[in-house]
């Protein structure tokens, strides 16, 4: 198990627990007040949390995790429908698919290198956060899934799609994306959706393992080698729609709503 020195409390309120270690920020989503989906009210904390590094030169590193049994189930499908019911025309519903599309946008630019630390199981919307960190380690036992396409929907949440993509390559996940397979932690390293695999009860060892070097290496270096990553994956697409995805969830939604 990890033996690091217990890290200094520096906000615990629902539903998130976040420490600090040093140079590392641990970012804990908290199922005690709800399940292990991404609520309006988690994608609220995130989005704050991620805001509030441009002022903390001091974090060089985050490590996103779960305090539940799983890392994320997706997204609230009973806030959707509750949204929908308020505000028949999609209005609400987009500022919900909204804050998803920032919170994404924030992990990617963050000057923070983010990591996630995976467990149980990572569907659908949960996956999608995952994969805008920048490194990614999980357990063995971990399960994955994208399971839109089996609920008509198409996988829109946060504008993952274009990020997955050139994660995992477009062949790769155009099967899963139309399958809706479960997937292991062995197939999920072979995509490239995970950078490490470990036993759980080694999982804290593994994440050590970046981000103790992490903590020493130059700021400067880190934020440029981050920006210089990503801005050439993003030129490697012709276009990025993802700015597009919560207009086009919400319009699948508002009809399927209508019918039912």
């Amino acid at each position: 198990m990890n033996t690091q020195t217990a890290p200094t409390p520096v906000l615990a309120r629902e539903p998130m627990d976040i420490t600090q270690t040093g140079p590392v920020l641990h970012v804990r989503l908290n199922p005690a007040a709800q399940d292990d989906t991404l609520t309006v009210a988690v994608l609220d904390e995130l989005i704050t949390v991620l805001d509030g590094l441009h002022e903390r030169p001091d974090v060089r590193v985050m490590v996103l995790s779960s305090l539940g049994d799983d890392f994320c189930l997706g997204a609230d499908r009973h806030e959707y429908q509750d949204a929908l019911a308020t505000d028949p025309t999609g209005a609400a519903m987009r500022r919900i698919a909204d804050k998803a599309h920032r919170l994404c946008q924030a992990l990617e630019n963050s000057h923070a290198v983010t990591i996630a630390r995976l467990h149980g199981k990572v569907v659908g919307a949960g996956l999608a956060l995952a994969a805008y960190c920048d490194l990614r380690a999980g357990a063995d036992t971990c399960r994955f899934r994208m399971p839109e396409v089996g609920l008509g929907l198409a996988p829109a949440w946060g504008g993952a799609m274009g990020r997955l993509i050139g994660e995992a390559g477009a062949a790769r996940i155009r099967e899963l994306m139309f399958t809706c397979d479960v997937f292991d932690a062995a197939t999920a390293h072979r995509l490239g959706l995970l950078h490490k695999v470990a036993p759980l009860d080694q999982l804290d060892n593994a994440v050590a393992a970046w981000t103790k070097p992490l903590a020493r290496r130059s700021p400067e270096a880190l934020v440029l080698t981050k920006r210089m990553l990503n801005g050439y994956a993003k030129a490697a697409r012709t276009a990025d729609l993802s700015l597009l995805d919560s207009h086009l969830l919400t319009a699948q939604l508002v009809p399927h709503h209508s019918r039912d």
